[in-house]
């Protein structure tokens, strides 16, 4: 059964923006780029930020993030799951 997913983005100089909402079918894997998501709002690339996610049911989530603002790259992997 398909998982409706949320994110929400949480700013330290702007207001919360969000819910972006997304669907995953069961047992699979969505590759999602931040830069993508435009509805409700763009995702500004020039203010750092943290997200939520939050679904119905239980899910993983691998949050990768590369940062290319500058010529030494940064990635950063990270894997988060809640416990019922």
């Amino acid at each position: 059964m398909p998982t409706p997913t949320s994110r929400s983005r949480f700013s330290s100089d702007r207001n919360p923006v969000g819910p972006y909402r997304v669907v995953v079918a069961a047992c699979r894997t969505l590759h999602l780029r931040f830069n993508d998501l435009s509805d409700p709002q763009q995702i500004s690339r020039d203010t750092d930020y943290a997200s939520v996610f939050e679904s119905d049911v239980p899910i993983v989530v691998q949050h990768t993030r590369l940062d290319s603002r500058r010529a030494e790259v940064s990635l950063l992997s990270t894997i988060a799951y809640a416990e019922a």
